[in-house]
């Protein structure tokens, strides 16, 4: 049996390449890299698709 290594959940490069943020969302592990992690946080819709019911989120707005 073989276990998927972590990676970004928009970018797909693994801890070998880049640090990982660890996620739980909808009692799911997730991960994704600081590049990214501003996509979480101000347009999480586009992660759609690569997180489940993400595009119920709101963005965080200045």
């Amino acid at each position: 049996m073989t276990d998927k290594q972590p990676e970004c959940l928009h970018c797909q490069r693994t801890s070998d390449q880049v640090p990982l943020v660890h996620l739980v969302y909808a009692s799911q592990d997730y991960y994704i890299c600081p590049e990214h992690l501003p996509i979480l946080i101000h347009e999480p819709k586009k992660l759609a698709g690569k997180l489940p019911g993400v595009e119920n989120l709101a963005g965080h707005q200045h």
